[in-house]
């Protein structure tokens, strides 16, 4: 269970960004980091993100050493008061990774935008992740700002195997209303066919991916 859950969210992260694609100024799409992390990683927490790490003790472990689909939480700042949460996505070297997360960067000038395999950087003088810097889009950098953290919330494999079969449904969901959305007048019957084939066959195959069913080639 804990190997395929953690190549169900791996693939899952993947996949709901090939699906949603860029968000434009006409959607209605906007994340805040907490429900996003909570969709995606399957932790149970609610409230701010600064409440996080005080409301996992106890119901979850946690550590200072990043892990696949763990919760960084992010302290509260000044310019940051709320704190932050986000979810690893890739762990590059014991001092690096990428995380997934929403609300970071205003992206195209709107905020509440998801960004996928962003760049965290350990700068903290004990190596224990305690201080990050993190890319920030407009800038095309990681600048000069620093961000304190408590550390990481790690899952359990039943809460992130059922964490990437919700977050499944919403991305069917969101793929389907963008198949709507496809769907106008002005288009040709040849484009509308393409466009709904095209987002229905990746419907069919993420939902597949995250609840088991159908079959897998073995190559």
């Amino acid at each position: 269970m804990a190997l395929r859950s953690r190549s169900v969210f791996a693939s899952l992260v993947v996949a709901s960004i090939l699906l949603a694609g860029p968000v434009n100024a006409a959607s209605d799409s906007y994340w805040e980091c907490v429900p996003f992390a909570r969709l995606v990683s399957g932790i149970q927490i609610f409230g701010d993100a600064y409440t996080w790490w005080r409301q996992a003790i106890g119901r979850y472990e946690t550590g200072m050493k990043p892990k696949l689909g763990a919760v960084l939480c992010f302290k509260p700042t000044g310019r940051m008061r709320l704190g932050h949460v986000a979810v690893v996505s890739q762990v590059i070297t014991d001092r690096i990774i990428q995380i997934t997360h929403a609300n970071w960067s205003p992206i195209d000038g709107s905020r509440g935008q998801i960004e996928k395999n962003v760049t965290v950087i350990d700068v903290s003088p004990e190596g224990d992740w305690s201080l990050v810097k993190v890319w920030y889009d407009p800038s095309r950098d990681l600048g000069s700002t620093t961000y304190p953290t408590y550390g990481f919330i790690y899952q359990d494999g039943q809460s992130q195997y059922a964490a990437a079969k919700t977050a499944a449904v919403q991305v069917a969901q969101n793929a389907a209303n963008r198949v709507v959305a496809a769907v106008r007048p002005g288009a040709s019957p040849l484009q509308m066919l393409g466009q709904v084939a095209e987002s229905t066959d990746r419907i069919a195959a993420l939902i597949q991916m995250a609840t088991g069913d159908g079959s897998t080639d073995k190559k």
